[in-house]
């Protein structure tokens, strides 16, 4: 299985004027409306999950033209998998939805190659999805493998997850998926505000964005917005019990440690906005780079 990697903060300061405020653009600096995208709309928990469809409700009544391309089942903790089968099962049920026999990476390499064929879309967005993808679940996470996807194929992501680290009832969490796209629509409209007729991110760049449950109801607003990065802990830790027959019972728990600072950890547990910039390929920082220059200087097979 493919993985992401989180770009270090400091590699990102093209986005960070994007993501000062949360207040929509309603002109581009031309005194012009902003366009409307177009907006293949993705995730990992299936084409008619709650979250999938009030995404696809809400970007719609904010002008945009959106598709969605999503699993036909629940595909979640898929990470960026992409199967490679010699065929894939493909329905059209209805206008402007496909549902792919397929993870979240199939679907948004099928929407890319025959949906939006020729013409790319201006924007992937994947969720939004039940549950946190911070720290080490974003790594795992299918609805961040899909805005990977996107990703590498040159097309500008924003991954979306709704929930914290708590499990509330799944009604609270489909009521907080609404403020989630209120937001959403706020990002999208500074980023296209922003970008003017240029892509809406740096090349290679995407977002993955966490929102909290706030409020018994879950209809709470947050308690604001904040640029972080992956928190390097990994949250869930696996046991492993013999059962002596060949088989081994699996049990996974919560294992926290102190949140790192400034991370999406840190910033989801005080009931903000986690907004991580991230990018697809596994190449590391100038700063890496520099390490792994000292340590091979010298050396020779």
């Amino acid at each position: 299985m493919r993985r992401k990697r989180v770009l270090p903060l400091a590699a990102l300061v093209l986005c960070a004027p994007a993501l000062a405020g949360t207040a929509p653009a309603t002109a581009s600096p031309q005194g012009q409306p902003p366009r409307p995208l177009r907006i293949l709309l993705t995730n990992d928990d299936g084409y008619s999950a709650p979250g999938i469809r009030k995404a696809y409700e809400r970007l719609t009544a904010a002008g945009h033209d959106v598709t969605i391309v999503a699993p036909l089942t629940n595909q979640s903790g898929t990470g960026t998998k992409m199967m490679n089968a010699p065929s894939v099962t493909v329905k059209h049920p209805e206008p402007k939805v496909w549902a792919v026999d397929g993870t979240p990476g199939d679907s948004v390499a099928f929407g890319l190659a025959e949906v939006f064929a020729g013409r790319a879309p201006d924007l992937v967005v994947s969720g939004t999805n039940f549950g946190p993808n911070v720290a080490g679940l974003a790594t795992h996470s299918g609805t961040v493998g899909g805005a990977v996807t996107a990703l590498e194929s040159g097309v500008p992501a924003i991954a979306l997850s709704t929930g914290g680290l708590s499990v509330p009832d799944p009604v609270t969490t489909v009521n907080a998926m609404v403020p989630t796209m209120d937001f959403a629509v706020k990002l999208i409209d500074r980023l296209r505000a922003r970008a003017r007729s240029g892509p809406l991110l740096p090349k290679g760049v995407g977002l993955n964005v966490n929102h909290p449950v706030v409020g018994a109801d879950g209809k709470g607003t947050a308690a604001g917005v904040a640029t972080t990065f992956q928190d390097p802990q990994t949250v869930l830790e696996p046991d492993f019990t013999d059962a002596g027959d060949g088989t081994w019972k699996v049990t996974v728990k919560v294992a926290l440690r102190p949140a790192a600072k400034g991370g999406d950890l840190e910033a989801l547990a005080a009931g903000r906005i986690a907004v991580s910039p991230m990018n697809a390929d596994w190449n590391t920082g100038p700063a890496d780079r520099a390490v792994a220059s000292v340590l091979l200087t010298g050396l020779r097979p």
